[in-house]
């Protein structure tokens, strides 16, 4: 039997997909809500085929509890957050949740850490509080780091899919866990060291953020000369050996905007270049906001409260709203003591900001401006509906004359 510890974005799924190939699984969360809806028969997220998911493990008879079990395996999913202040990992929930798998795995057990974590971690924190508790190592408790890869709108595909990365310090269990994951996964599995396997994932994150960084520098220039970017883009990339990724509002999501933190804040007089990436990517809903101000400027707008923001998520068809640039915008709005944009994402049917719609038409009836944050499905099919109004395209999604862009 194997304990899912932690049944977010990343435990929730992994959980299911084991389940439903056969493996006895008990998903633990501390949250006696999320239990409650889960053992409801709901799942507590929105994604493209997690419910078909939830269904097939049910019925093989997946059970979800807030109590830590007594098994052989286990797998640890819960959040890293890092220190805004140091920018070094807050591995505060993963050691909360070792401490707890101590007080009931018996001898031999397996921990797996999915959790992603700055290289180093795992030796620093986590195998001094094992060892202090009086486990031995490779003896009485087991490590294993398994870092995940998938993404919010196709984790079910990528749970599936994707290639994976098993660190261990004993080959042997690496390979059991190997063959553990392998019962769904239709990548490749490779199995390695666990400091290696901790650095690769947040160098994958870490490239992808600096990539990013490099388009969102390239539109700042741009429009301080009042070129197009897009199209010097487009250019660009027909090179053979040339892929600029597009320019956009921000980076959220809980991987690309805080796993390259943690080498800045381990290695901060060596990952300079990090650095500077990741303070580019966090300034953008500045430039946003700056440019919803230059265009006021521009058409003689002077009420906030008829311009709106459409999109809360962090990317695209999915309701997960970590590090949402447009939360990030609407805080900067508030450190300049501004109040009044109105908001409206189709994704989240809950308030969590102020001036928030629950509806398209209404949203757009009380605003004059419309800045596309997020390029969900629905403002792509609905394109002729802002024909009558001031549009700041954050995606070049809309190909037509006066949209403004970032």
């Amino acid at each position: 039997m194997v304990n899912v510890i932690g049944l977010g974005y990343i435990g929730l799924p992994t959980a299911l997909m084991l389940a439903s190939h056969g493996v006895k699984v008990i998903g633990t969360d501390y949250s006696n809500e999320l239990i409650n809806t889960l053992n409801a028969g709901k799942t507590t997220f929105q994604e493209n085929g997690l419910d078909k998911l939830f269904a097939d493990a049910v019925s093989t008879g997946i059970e979800f509890s807030t109590e830590y079990q007594v098994t052989d395996t286990y797998i640890v999913s819960v959040p890293t957050p890092y220190d805004k202040f140091s920018k070094k990992i807050d591995a505060y929930y993963v050691i909360a949740a070792i401490k707890s798998i101590m007080n009931v795995c018996p001898n031999g057990a397996t921990v797996v850490i999915e959790s992603t974590v700055s290289p180093g971690t795992i030796d620093k924190q986590i195998r001094p509080i094992i060892e202090k508790n009086g486990f031995k190592l490779n003896k009485d408790i087991y490590l294993v780091h398994a870092p995940e890869r998938i993404i919010p709108g196709n984790m079910v595909y990528e749970l599936l899919h994707n290639n994976r990365t098993i660190g261990a310090d004993d080959q042997a269990i690496g390979e059991r866990i190997k063959a553990l994951y392998a019962q769904f996964c239709q990548g490749e599995i490779v199995v390695t060291d666990i400091k290696t396997a901790e650095m690769t994932k947040v160098v994958e994150n870490t490239y992808r953020a600096v990539n990013i960084a490099f388009a969102n520098e390239l539109a700042k220039i741009c429009r301080h000369d009042n070129m197009d970017v897009y199209e010097i883009i487009k250019i660009c990339n027909m090179h053979p050996r040339v892929n600029i990724l597009q320019p956009g509002p921000g980076v959220g999501g809980h991987c690309i905007s805080v796993d390259p933190w943690f080498l800045v804040g381990d290695y901060p007089s060596l990952a300079k270049v990090i650095d500077e990436s990741m303070r580019t990517n966090d300034g953008m809903p500045d430039f946003v906001l700056n440019r919803i101000y230059e265009i006021m400027k521009e058409k003689g707008m002077i009420d906030t409260n008829r311009i709106g923001l459409y999109g809360l998520t962090y990317k695209e068809n999915v309701d997960d709203m970590r590090e949402s640039p447009t939360l990030q915008l609407l805080e900067s709005q508030e450190r300049h003591l501004a109040t009044g944009l109105k908001v409206y994402d189709p994704f989240i049917t809950k308030e969590v900001v102020c001036n928030q719609y629950y509806d398209l038409d209404s949203f757009l009836e009380n605003i004059d401006m419309v800045v596309i944050m997020v390029k969900h499905d629905e403002i792509k099919e609905n394109l002729n509906k802002l024909s009558n109004k001031v549009v700041l395209d954050c995606h070049n999604i809309i190909k037509l004359p006066g949209v403004y862009h970032i």
